[in-house]
């Protein structure tokens, strides 16, 4: 089986706001991220994981992050995530990353 490379959004429980990332490892990499060891997210700590996509290749995975940080990443991820925000009684939107 191939190794994959992920595309991942995080969510701080702290703030409410959004991260996006890729990785080849992603338990290392939200491990890293809980930990506080990545600059961009250690003062947004307790993190939750709440979206992920795997891809064949590390351009891919890099090109998807891209796109998700756009305004349609966003429309489509907040499509894709529909039910978890309803489920948190909240109307969050992605535009606080």
């Amino acid at each position: 089986m191939e190794r994959f490379y992920y595309t991942y959004v995080l969510i701080s429980e702290k703030d409410g706001n959004y991260y996006v990332g890729y990785t080849k490892d992603l338990n290392v990499r939200f491990e890293q991220h809980q930990k506080g060891e990545v600059t961009s997210t250690k003062y947004r700590l307790p993190l939750k994981l709440i979206y992920y996509e795997a891809c064949l290749s590390q351009k891919d995975a890099l090109k998807r992050e891209k796109y998700l940080k756009t305004y349609y990443g966003k429309m489509h991820l907040a499509k894709r995530l529909k039910s978890y925000f309803t489920s948190r009684g909240s109307k969050q939107n992605l535009d606080d990353e």
